[in-house]
């Protein structure tokens, strides 16, 4: 029997590159013309007839004409150590030829950092804590550290990188769909537990802004981790349409000092005293910028904010997150209302009618949710998430009355996972 690959010009790339990290590099693809999804049914019934053409000649052995000097990432056991130039900027343009760089200058990864920076955590060099996908490369701690040196990480942030690297590769999260769709999707990372204050990881104004070196380098080096691993290079594997500046980086501690509720790890079934990292996959962030004093009057145009026809959410039924500023966290508090009490308000306010979708939205909303919803028509109210409990909420931020939303992948779920890998003498 031959098995045959079904994919769009636009995804050839990924489908040949893919195949290759599968370890079925000669398995043909039949391709059909991109895009598809703008054609009359009398053209998607020509293209559907040629592509069976195209399998039947494949099946029968004729020439696959994608199979073309695509090169799977991987890695081996150890690293290999390779000369490279002195000189920074000359080490750069090494970077940027060989496709190792996110489009920022790099730290020169040498032996002697990378050791510095293995230190920090348990692990021995050659440990594979993940592999990571769409090309599946193995993710030593060595790799994983090499890439934190890059990423200009202090040796003390590996343990958090490793972490984050372990629940971005967890396969509720679907990293394969993150790292390959079109969507604007991002790793997040939230940080919580002693060791955000101990790394000095910003949880208050600015959080998730320019300024304080470790959100903005464990957040990077996950991304060159699933870059130069996972082998999600920009117009090959990752083929986001804009993509999003939270895909250079994207990382946060929660604002504990302020929140009136449990944190999120704690809630999330772990110990006060735990360090731990959560991985959410983030479409962007959508400011709530709302002087409402009053719980009521807040929660219903926070609600109304996340109600938008085009988002992923209430196309499957995701895991909205909202950062609440700490003003606005307050309110809630003030009105008797505990986490739980939000999340249900928002989940019964922000439900969405059906006839808001495009025609085409709504009928894949038909097929994506009747399993949960059951028949769905123009007057169906649509939930942003399948319960209330999806929706997520942090406390962060500082003074100010704004608070953001998070859209998510929708086909994502958040995972979190403790830090239980540092060195004592790391601290």
């Amino acid at each position: 029997m031959t098995s045959i690959v079904i994919c769009s010009t636009a995804f050839i790339t990924l489908g040949r590159t893919q195949l290759k990290a599968l370890g079925a590099p000669d398995m043909p693809i039949a391709v059909i013309p991109h895009p598809f999804g703008l054609r009359t049914r009398r053209e998607v019934r020509n293209i559907a007839e040629k592509c069976v053409d195209e399998i039947a000649r494949l099946a029968l052995g004729g020439v696959d004409e994608t199979q073309a000097g695509v090169k799977a990432s991987s890695s081996a056991d150890r690293a290999q150590q390779i000369a490279v130039p002195e000189d920074f900027e000359a080490f750069n343009a090494l970077c940027e030829e060989r496709r190792w760089s996110d489009g920022l200058p790099l730290v020169p990864p040498t032996p002697e950092r990378v050791k510095r920076v293995l230190n920090s955590t348990r692990r021995s060099a050659q440990d594979v804590i993940a592999n990571v996908a769409p090309g599946f490369g193995t993710a030593t701690a060595e790799a994983i550290a090499i890439n934190a040196v890059m990423a200009g990480c202090r040796p003390e942030y590996l343990p958090v990188v490793i972490t984050a690297v372990e629940a971005a590769t967890e396969q509720r999260f679907n990293l394969q769909g993150i790292q390959a769709t079109t969507n604007p999707v991002a790793p997040w990372i939230i940080v919580n537990g002693p060791i955000a204050r101990t790394l000095g990881i910003n949880g208050g104004m600015n959080c998730l802004g320019q300024g304080t070196r470790a959100n903005s380098t464990i957040g990077r080096a996950l991304r060159l981790v699933l870059q130069n691993i996972g082998g999600a290079l920009p117009g090959e594997m990752d083929r986001a349409t804009h993509g999003q500046p939270g895909k250079h980086t994207f990382c946060c501690a929660e604002n504990e000092a302020e929140n009136p509720w449990e944190p999120l790890h704690v809630e999330r079934g772990f110990a006060a005293t735990q360090s731990t990292v959560t991985v959410v996959g983030a479409a962007g962030t959508h400011n709530l910028n709302s002087h409402a004093k009053d719980a009521d009057d807040l929660l219903k145009v926070i609600a109304d904010s996340l109600r938008f026809p085009a988002s992923n959410d209430y196309h499957f039924g995701g895991q909205p997150w909202l950062v609440m500023s700490p003003e606005h966290a307050e309110i809630m508090k003030r009105a008797g209302l505990t986490k739980s009490d939000v999340k249900r308000r928002l989940w019964e306010e922000s439900k969405m009618i059906a006839s808001r979708y495009a025609s085409k939205d709504y009928v894949r909303a038909q097929h994506t949710r009747r399993p949960e919803l059951g028949q769905i028509g123009p007057d169906t109210l649509l939930p942003i998430s399948i319960k209330a409990e999806d929706i997520g909420i942090i406390v962060a931020g500082g003074p100010g009355t704004h608070s953001l939303y998070v859209p998510t992948f929708g086909q994502t779920r958040a995972v979190t996972r403790a830090i239980d890998d540092v060195r004592s003498e790391a601290h």
